[in-house]
């Protein structure tokens, strides 16, 4: 009897990583965002590098060694011995924010490098969180002797002043609370994996977006919204991916899905315009046929 087994599309496999908080797992779901690239992307194969790091460094650490012990030992063999950092010759590269092509070029940008690094803490039993600052991922780590806050792209901590500098911009800009002063403590709060991933599929969207690659656009929408299926938005700019690429009926009905749905945004009257504009070039191929 022959047995035949559905495998699943790189967008269901995907869907089916993050269909639930409660088993999130943040790595393997951030490795297969690597299929918007590579759709035969191995994932199974990055994940086996990942383990084989963390046996490694399992035998350089006991398993009872203080935090502090295994914070710096982690630190020598990721930055160091690895060789992993920022890419700051080309930082808004797409391959910077993919998994893989990190784990190949060990060159990467705040997030992608953080949810690499938090894969071995947790592993070696650390308690640390990513962190959702604006502007720059960041990493939280709970010591004995306090919380310690680190660039993921250096190992390097952060001192309180640091922080409320790298905080000023966006202040200033009125993203993050110009008109009254929000305590520090609120943008360090440990971002869910959801939210990381989000992050991680927004700075591809910029990208391509930007670069007006409308197909990895539209796939990187694909995925925000099963990530966040009531994030009306994201529905919009899917609907701006297809039309982008002359798809008027996947177009359409994403955009009067947003337009049915939003609420008090700006673009409404400005969407709705391009709904009417596409139900009447939509109308007029009807008439053609």
């Amino acid at each position: 009897m022959n047995v035949s087994f559905d495998i699943p599309n790189p967008l269901d496999y995907f869907g089916s990583l993050v269909d639930s908080d409660a088993q999130f797992p943040l790595l393997e779901a951030a490795v297969a965002l690597g299929h918007l690239r590579e759709p035969g992307l191995d994932v199974q194969s990055v994940l086996s590098q990942v383990d084989e790091w963390q046996a490694r460094l399992r035998q350089r650490v006991a398993a009872d060694a203080a935090p502090l012990a295994k914070l710096l030992a982690l630190n020598q063999f990721f930055y160091k011995d690895l060789g992993f950092a920022g890419n700051v010759n080309d930082y808004y590269a797409s391959d910077n924010s993919f998994i893989h092509r990190l784990v190949e070029t060990r060159r990467g940008i705040p997030i992608s490098l953080a949810v690499l690094w938090l894969e071995l803490a947790q592993g070696m039993g650390l308690e640390a969180k990513g962190v959702n600052f604006p502007g720059h991922f960041l990493i939280k780590i709970s010591l004995p002797v306090g919380q310690a806050v680190m660039d993921p792209m250096t190992g390097q901590s952060f001192s309180r002043e640091d922080l409320v500098e790298m905080l000023e911009p966006y202040r200033l800009a009125g993203d993050v609370g110009a008109d009254f002063e929000i305590p520090l403590g609120l943008y360090l709060q440990a971002a869910p994996s959801r939210d990381v991933l989000v992050r991680m599929l927004r700075n591809l969207k910029e990208i391509y977006k930007s670069q007006k690659h409308g197909d990895l656009w539209l796939a990187v929408q694909e995925r925000l919204v099963v990530l966040m299926p009531d994030a009306w938005s994201e529905y919009r700019d899917r609907g701006l991916a297809h039309a982008l690429l002359g798809q008027n009926v996947q177009a359409l009905a994403d955009l009067e899905c947003y337009v049915v749905h939003a609420s008090d945004v700006v673009d409404v009257d400005a969407i709705s315009q391009q709904v009417n504009l596409l139900r009447q070039q939509l109308g007029k191929r009807s008439e053609s046929n």
